[in-house]
């Protein structure tokens, strides 16, 4: 098991990070410094401050006064609010004392005893800092913790006969288009409001929820009493701006305009498969309408930042200002639980039928991008400010397109699953259950009853046993996209073909040790001792020297 003392020195040598602090004891660390730091960290990510050791990562050790360590968690408790619990550990690292102190990330606001508020961020060079937790974030930090939401917020100021009457036409429009309930187009103006939460009554008197602003408000209102939000749709070719448009429209209208603007953009192609054929866009859309949407949804609207719909030569890409949603990571997108940092509306959109009822949107956009043979949406420009996602604009693989249209019965349903494990065996050939069960985000044996599904439907083909155990498409799979050979490649060589790539192996190289077989064959290390066992009792090679130093050569 890991030692204290060299969990710490791994913290020391990964240097000061949003979630890591150093504080010098060598003047003795004052409690009030002491408390801002752990409510700066609270208030943050959580992480640990280490007391000993300067910024510099260099350990100097802690003051006779923090010898002793075990008052500080009352210290700490009894000097912030509410009360951040902490737990502390003390170590001797180069002939010196520092103490460890984990704290946790708070899902309240935390202050000193005192009111101090703090919170961490990275400056520009990547350094932290501590800076005021100013009243207007607040309501970002809430929010993106699922703690609050904005958008069921009531405006006491606005009277209900200021919104444009016009846009709840346009929201019963999109009911009958997009499929929503059905049931809303039966309500009077008044009861749709109340149905979906776009107004409520304030002593008696009805005024809109944020949601209901942006859904019915009119142009003047949304820039009034809304003014971060706004939607930016850009083409550029090059380096020529071709459309540059700003919106502040409500909600829906924006949707439509922006769609509209972005259909021209959108070039099919056609694909025979048997007595159909099926279109091939360079961009999927309902892809884009769902991250367009999702952009909409759950963007912070107390950071000023436009939503950003851009086309260039490379591809789509759209962003929206604030960063995933607390419980929501890059690591973790596909499997997450629908979350919102706005829940009324995005319940508002997927009840007008504009978003993915099951709130399982996500795996449209990657089914819209996978099922043509191209890249997976790319989150990875995502930070703490921003979520961005990229759709590549290459050229659709016209023969996965094929299968995929031709086996969609086989492949069964969620598709998205399937197509992640059969987009990265086509680009890598080869994979074993752990190399495959991050792409999936899920654990190995949820990955293996995946694997297992393809392989009743001879969409893929295992190779040997165990953990060792691969995967590759299967011969049928090869055959459908014209690659006979490469299936004989890649699918690898039965046990007479290994013994003879041992055997000249050897004869190349005078001898060769389990792993160059492991790797020469493809074999787990089970596999390729039983395989140069078998050689050894046959007299064809034998063992020569000890230990991990011996080899395998030709029998004399």
């Amino acid at each position: 098991m890991e030692s204290t003392e060299s969990k710490i020195l791994e913290l020391i040598r990964q240097g000061e990070s949003l979630s890591l602090e150093f504080k010098s004891d060598r003047k003795c660390l004052s409690d009030r410094d002491l408390v801002a730091t752990v409510v700066s960290l609270a208030n943050s990510e959580g992480g640990d401050l280490l007391i000993g050791v300067e910024d510099d990562g260099t350990v100097t050790g802690l003051h006779a006064n923090h010898l002793d360590v075990s008052g500080i968690p009352s210290l700490i408790a009894n000097k912030t609010n509410p009360a951040v619990s902490v737990s502390v550990e003390r170590c001797n690292i180069q002939q010196n004392s520092v103490a460890r102190i984990t704290v946790p990330k708070s899902r309240q606001l935390v202050s000193t005893s005192e009111g101090l508020l703090v919170r961490r961020r990275l400056k520009l060079d990547g350094k932290p800092e501590v800076v005021p937790f100013y009243p207007h974030e607040f309501i970002q930090r809430q929010s993106s913790m699922g703690i609050v939401d904005p958008s069921a917020m009531v405006l006491e100021t606005i009277e209900v006969s200021r919104l444009d009457l016009l846009q709840r036409q346009r929201i019963r429009n999109a009911v009958k288009k997009y499929g929503g309930e059905q049931s809303l187009l039966m309500l009077a103006d008044e009861e749709l409001d109340g149905a979906l939460g776009l107004c409520r009554d304030v002593n008696g008197i009805r005024r809109p929820t944020i949601a209901g602003l942006l859904l019915l408000g009119t142009e003047e209102l949304l820039r009034e009493n809304l003014p971060a939000y706004e939607v930016a749709f850009q083409v550029l070719r090059g380096t020529e701006v071709r459309v540059n448009e700003f919106y502040r429209k409500p909600l829906l209208e924006t949707f439509e305009e922006v769609e509209l603007q972005f259909r021209p953009w959108v070039v099919e192609e056609e694909l025979e498969v048997g007595l159909f054929r099926v279109p091939i866009p360079n961009y999927d859309r309902r892809a884009f309408r769902e991250a367009f949407v999702n952009a909409l949804v759950h963007r912070d609207f107390s950071r000023l930042g436009a939503v950003h719909v851009r086309l260039d030569n490379s591809g789509l890409n759209i962003s929206n200002p604030g960063g995933f949603i607390e419980g929501v990571s890059l690591d973790n997108l596909l499997v997450a639980p629908p979350l919102s940092r706005n829940p009324l509306l995005a319940d508002i959109i997927k009840r007008i039928g504009l978003a993915e009822r099951t709130g399982r949107g996500i795996d449209r956009i990657y089914e819209g991008m996978l099922r043509y043979g191209r890249p997976a949406p790319d989150y990875s420009m995502s930070n703490s400010y921003s979520v961005s996602v990229f759709m590549a604009n290459v050229a659709a693989d016209r023969d996965f397109l094929k299968m995929v249209v031709e086996q969609h019965d086989r492949l069964g349903d969620p598709l998205v699953e399937p197509l992640i494990v059969l987009t990265r065996l086509r680009d890598e050939r080869r994979l074993t259950i752990s190399d495959i069960a991050p792409a999936l985000q899920k654990s190995e044996s949820q990955t293996r009853i995946i694997l297992e599904r393809l392989l009743e439907a001879g969409m893929v083909e295992a190779h040997g046993s165990g953990r060792g155990r691969s995967y590759t498409l299967s011969a049928r799979v090869y055959q459908q996209r014209g690659r006979k050979a490469a299936y004989v490649w890649q699918a690898g060589f039965d046990a007479i073909q290994q013994e003879q790539m041992i055997l000249k192996y050897i004869a190349t190289h005078g001898g060769i040790k389990r792993e160059e077989a492991m790797a020469l064959c493809r074999l787990n290390k089970d596999q390729a001792y039983r395989l140069l066992k078998k050689l050894a009792t046959t007299g064809s090679i034998r063992f020569e020297g000890k230990g991990k130093g011996g080899k395998y050569v030709l029998s004399p």
